[in-house]
């Protein structure tokens, strides 16, 4: 491997109630330019996964196969690649700095190889290695060498799938990155509703409040592991911002009447809300450092659940202003509405992707609730899932991945978060200890 090397400070939180507990990652990069042609086409509706072999890192200390193990994870997880079963392996150990055997690895139908291992250094920093090859081609794709603190392992874990998933398919990865939701607990008429927040698997699981006060609509900044959430001290709605890192927090303001809790302009300089205010309610803009509002629509209906697109040029929103629950689109300053949503039902929680190219919503028709998308201009609406309560999409920041949340029909039954692949194909659970709603994404924490 070449040995060009880039080092940065990285911070990872690990959080108990509100106080955090910081701990350092050092990264160093190593990569080699890559000529082989190795990559999943994923333009395509239906991806046939890529088989690809992770072995268990070399190590001394037993981390190399949970290395390994969260890395085919993250992989599998994604829908666009097939580990291979471990018991098909040919060559059960190989050194990083080792050629593989690449006629071993074809008779098991790898297209894509991954090595690695694991050292304790005299520092008691771990340092993690790996590579990447193309079976086919007999080459390296691509390698990255790591110093990091030995409990931040798993997350060096998610940086090697994201580098892996990044080179093999050409888009960012979105496996460094967390997920904040409400938690929720107790009878369904008299739920303790806390902020919890977990890596993007459902691992390193904390609370981010306490329950005393109900917590709802919790969304991150999309500039900083800082969040925005909407909680009721003594039955008033009350808007907060909240950073990760340091558990500070502050009051935005009382927005008595306030029917969604805000999000984050793209520059995260803004947040956007919906404010009920003599009776209609209508979206409105707050500047975070002078805490003027701007009203931005007037209209006697209701007008809420406001989101920016990622250039900050437009926003979508929902309203009844026609008779029936739609999604509108708007300049960033409120004028030029039009209405995007012409299809049968109901159209609600509008959130635009990263990319930019599509919104997803959530929409009720004849008693079930999809999740979706569609267009900028309201074109090409395509549903990915269907249940008796599904709601609250969230992309993930490379937009290929939308965590929702959904409840089964009956009285005992409650919550829980699941995650579907922009084209539909690929449903799955996302653990938590309890009850979960109300999901979003974060960033890439890099």
């Amino acid at each position: 491997m070449m040995t060009s090397e880039l080092s940065k400070n990285r911070f990872r939180t690990r959080r108990v109630g509100l106080l955090g507990l910081v701990s350092v990652l050092w990264v160093a990069l190593l990569l080699q330019p890559a000529t082989a042609a190795l990559k999943i086409d994923i333009t395509q509706g239906n991806v046939q996964p890529l088989p690809i072999a992770v072995l268990d890192f070399v190590s001394e200390d037993g981390v190399g196969s949970d290395l390994a193990q969260v890395i085919v994870a993250d992989l599998e997880r994604s829908g666009l690649f097939r580990p291979i079963e471990r018991e098909a392996y040919i060559e059960s150990e190989l050194d990083v700095n080792v050629r593989p055997r690449f006629k071993d690895w074809r008779l098991v139908n790898a297209l894509a190889l991954v090595t690695g291992r694991s050292i304790m250094q005299n520092d008691g920093r771990l340092r993690v290695e790996f590579r990447l090859w193309d079976v086919v081609a007999q080459e390296q794709m691509t390698g990255l060498q790591f110093f990091t603190t030995p409990e931040n392992w798993r997350r060096v874990s998610h940086l090697i799938a994201d580098a892996i998933y990044e080179r093999l398919t050409g888009e960012n990865g979105y496996f460094d990155t967390r997920i904040v939701y409400v938690s929720e607990s107790g009878p369904k008429n008299r739920r303790v509703k806390k902020l919890a927040i977990m890596d993007q698997d459902g691992f390193d699981q904390s609370e981010l409040t306490n329950g005393q006060s109900l917590a709802l609509t919790p969304r991150f900044s999309p500039t900083s592991q800082e969040i925005t959430y909407l909680s009721y001290y003594r039955n008033r709605p009350r808007v907060y911002l909240l950073n990760i890192e340091s558990g500070q927090q502050e009051v935005v303001g009382d927005f008595p009447g306030m029917t969604f809790a805000p999000r984050f302009s793209p520059d995260g300089q803004k947040i956007i809300m919906s404010l009920e205010r003599n009776g209609n309610a209508n979206i409105y803009t707050m500047d975070l450092r002078t805490r003027e509002t701007q009203r931005l629509t007037s209209s006697l209906a209701i007008d809420t659940a406001p989101c920016f697109a990622p250039d900050g040029s437009q926003i979508v929103f929902e309203s009844d202003r026609m008779g029936t629950q739609q999604l509108y689109v708007m300049e960033a300053d409120g004028t030029n509405v039009r209405r995007i949503s012409y299809g049968e039902g109901r159209y609600a929680t509008p959130v635009w992707s990263p990319r930019g190219d599509l919104i997803a919503f959530t929409k009720t028709y004849k008693g079930r609730f999809l999740i979706g998308v569609m267009k900028t201009d309201g074109s090409g609406e395509r549903i990915l899932t269907e249940g008796f309560h599904n709601e609250g999409p969230a992309w993930s920041p490379n937009g290929r991945v939308l965590v929702f949340f959904r409840e089964q029909k009956g009285a005992e039954n409650g919550p829980s978060l699941w995650t579907v692949d922009v084209t539909g194909y690929n449903e799955r659970p996302v653990s938590t200890p309890s009850w979960a709603s109300d999901p979003a994404w974060s960033p890439l924490i890099r």
